[in-house]
């Protein structure tokens, strides 16, 4: 281990915050194709999550939600970085994303901010807490309808 460690985590922890406190894509799309909600009933999370795809391209990604600052930081890191990207891209972040929480996985620099969560694997407890919006996102992606979606209330 390096000296600047003590450095990396409070890098880390200020990018947490950053997305906990000033969420992007935070909200409701008007017509979203996709649409998924999960819950961690063990310590209160929630996700509501609006996705437009047009082709095999997510255009447009929404999230509502409460929870701790890790489900909701990493639920607006997760809409920064697929949002624009492929379904094809998606799926390949969340197995990196999941890789670095679940495998403790070096992290791959296509995770982008999404690096600074690496520190919720010591604590299994709160990997749940990270994953909720990607396992929402999951789901969001299974459902196959391709007509825009009445947006759900929240």
């Amino acid at each position: 281990m390096s000296i600047a460690e003590p450095q990396f985590d409070e890098l880390y922890r200020e990018v947490i915050l950053d997305h906990y406190r000033k969420p992007r894509n935070a909200g409701s799309l008007g017509s979203p194709t996709h649409f998924a909600e999960g819950a961690n009933p063990v310590c209160g999370d929630e996700i509501q999550l609006d996705v437009s795809i047009e082709g095999d391209v997510i255009c447009e990604m929404a999230f509502r939600g409460q929870g701790c600052s890790i489900s909701q930081s990493s639920a607006s890191m997760m809409t920064e970085r697929i949002c624009g990207g492929t379904i094809a891209d998606a799926h390949r972040i969340m197995q990196l994303f999941e890789a670095l929480l679940l495998e403790s996985a070096e992290p791959d620099p296509a995770l982008g901010d999404l690096e600074a969560l690496q520190g919720v694997a010591k604590f299994p407890v709160r990997v749940k807490c990270a994953l909720l919006s990607w396992k929402v996102l999951k789901e969001a992606l299974e459902n196959t309808n391709t007509e825009p979606i009445a947006p759900q209330g929240g």
